[in-house]
């Protein structure tokens, strides 16, 4: 027992005397180490705040991932439903345009040249022609009368004279060319303001047309914009005119189009036959290395051989025939002794296939040919048909209609007006064509002679709407309601309708001074009028008669 206790005293006293505290000098390790321990410590807690920073920054940007995916899921959901709604809308809207289409193809074909009555007529004013002072019937009938029929009654002694010169001069033209190389020239036809009978202002012009065509055995392969090809906007109106072979097909052979081998020979051409000398093409009148009919060579050629026809027949006339203007190749002149002298137009054409519409090759005094695209490149003109189309609807016409009238009237007064202003876009068969759609979209009983007045108001108010959209579309191409007497080509008929003020569209000088040169015949009509008009009693404004035509 004894040595028990003792041993515990022992074990006691030896862990009091071993304790750190009692002897702090003699251990000096324990404090370096625990500042050691301390700063680990601090270390490691620095680590672990730094991880915990991370991982908060990494389960931040998880969370803004999620976000934004559910927030893409929810656009690409709102878009797909944007979708379907857009893919309603469109189309809804594809239906309402091609029923606008329809609605405008009807329009064009003949609705929109109605005029309808007084009241719609009265819609399409604009403000420049309200407030303008109108002549009434007297005044109208005494300036016709005064006016018109009194410089117009030499137009048809004129016309004999002048067709029975061309059709001498045409024949000794074809006795001084070679038969067997040059073209062969066709009789002349009579066309334009002369030969409808509402020329009024002077000097008066003929224009004659001459149909000419190539020698054996070569022909003429037209094509024109409307003929399936596709042709610019700035080209409508317009066609070519290739010089083929008579059993040549005008598309060509596919040896012409595609490069064939040295070791390859096409059993239709030959090389010889396929391949014709540059000189030869020219002979008969093309553009230099191409087989299409060149406007200029052949207005060359024509002033060379009418020369050359004139100095043959010239000992036969007491008179001198030169050519007038420099910009108007066929333009002629005759010059009598006594001063006077005789203007008229000898223009070649080609007819299109066997029709009586014509490619000519340039528009004497005319803009509507200003800008032609390249001299293969042919106007069409229908000239034949308009003047057909006058004589057949005049027979529907009550007696002394004032169809005419109407357009002599205006083609003075614009006349008048570019002689004080200057000269316009605006031009004489623009009003013709104006003319034409209201004679086709008015009943016969309106051309009464005493509803002059009226008519010449539709006309104006029709041309001041025409100005007012820019749209003024040509009376045959793309008319539906040509009558089926006269022959026309259905291909013209189901062509686009051609707009005859599509160049005044983006030309914005011209087209104003259009407009202008309009309102200031407007303004001035009146007094344009009354210049010519003597003064008529108010008892005798009721038995004013108008003259026939």
């Amino acid at each position: 027992m004894p040595v028990g206790l003792f041993r515990v005293c022992l074990l006691v006293i030896t862990a009091i005397v071993n304790h750190p505290l009692f002897f702090p000098k003699e251990n000096g390790t324990v404090p370096e180490n625990t500042e050691e321990i301390i700063q680990k410590m601090k270390e490691r807690e620095e680590s672990l705040r730094l991880e915990q920073l991370r991982l908060e920054q990494e389960i931040a940007d998880q969370e803004a991932t999620q976000k934004a995916l559910e927030k893409a899921a929810v656009v690409v959901e709102e878009s797909k439903e944007e979708k379907v709604r857009w893919d309603m809308w469109t189309a809804l809207s594809m239906v309402i345009f091609l029923l606008i289409e329809l609605w405008r193809q009807d329009f064009q074909e003949g609705n929109w040249q109605d005029t309808g009555g007084e009241e719609d007529d009265m819609a399409v004013l604009g403000k420049a022609f309200k407030g303008v002072a109108f002549p009434d019937k007297a005044v109208l009938a005494s300036f016709y009368e005064k006016r018109i029929l009194a410089t117009t009654g030499d137009m048809a002694r004129m016309r004999e004279m002048v067709e029975g010169f061309a059709d001498d001069l045409l024949e000794a033209l074809r006795s001084v060319c070679n038969r067997d190389a040059d073209m062969e020239v066709e009789d002349c036809m009579g066309v334009g303001s002369m030969y409808e009978n509402w020329r009024v202002r002077k000097p008066f012009v003929c224009d004659l047309i001459v149909p000419f065509a190539p020698p054996e055995p070569y022909c003429f392969c037209c094509q024109t914009w409307c003929s399936g090809d596709s042709f610019p906007p700035e080209e409508q109106g317009y066609g070519t005119i290739k010089v083929c072979r008579a059993d040549e097909d005008a598309t060509g052979c596919i040896c012409d189009k595609t490069k064939l081998g040295e070791d390859m020979l096409c059993l239709l051409h030959s090389q010889v036959s396929s391949t014709r000398p540059s000189s030869e093409m020219e002979d008969l009148l093309c553009f230099k290395n191409t087989q299409y009919l060149d406007a200029d060579q052949v207005m060359k050629w024509f002033q060379i051989a009418v020369t050359k026809a004139w100095n043959r027949i010239s000992h036969k006339y007491e008179f001198d025939l030169s050519f007038s203007l420099l910009d108007s190749p066929g333009a002629l002149k005759i010059k009598f002794k006594s001063g006077k002298s005789i203007a008229f137009n000898l223009t070649p054409v080609v007819q299109y296939e066997n029709s009586d519409v014509y490619f000519i090759s340039h528009f004497p005094r005319s803009s509507l040919a200003a800008d032609i695209p390249s001299s293969t490149h042919w106007f069409l003109t229908f000239a034949v048909y308009e003047r057909r189309f006058i004589q057949l609807v005049s027979k529907t016409l009550p007696a002394n209609a004032c169809h005419v009238s109407c357009l002599q009237i205006l083609s003075f007064l614009h006349g008048k007006q570019c002689s004080l202003t200057g000269p316009s876009g605006l031009t004489n068969y623009h009003l013709k064509t104006v003319l034409l759609h209201l004679l086709q979209a008015r009943p016969s009983q309106d051309w009464a002679p005493e509803k002059l007045e009226a008519r010449l108001q539709d006309m104006l108010k029709f041309l001041e709407k025409c100005l007012h959209e820019k749209k003024l579309y040509h009376f045959f191409i793309g008319n539906g309601k040509v009558p089926a007497e006269l022959g026309f080509p259905i291909i013209f008929q189901r062509a686009e309708p051609l707009n005859l003020f599509r160049p005044f569209v983006l030309r914005r000088d011209i087209y104003r001074k259009m407009v202008d040169t309009f309102h200031e015949m407007l303004r001035n009509m009146s007094a344009l009028i009354n210049e010519y008009t003597v003064h008529i009693p108010l008892a005798h404004t009721n038995g004013i008669r108008k003259e026939p035509l």
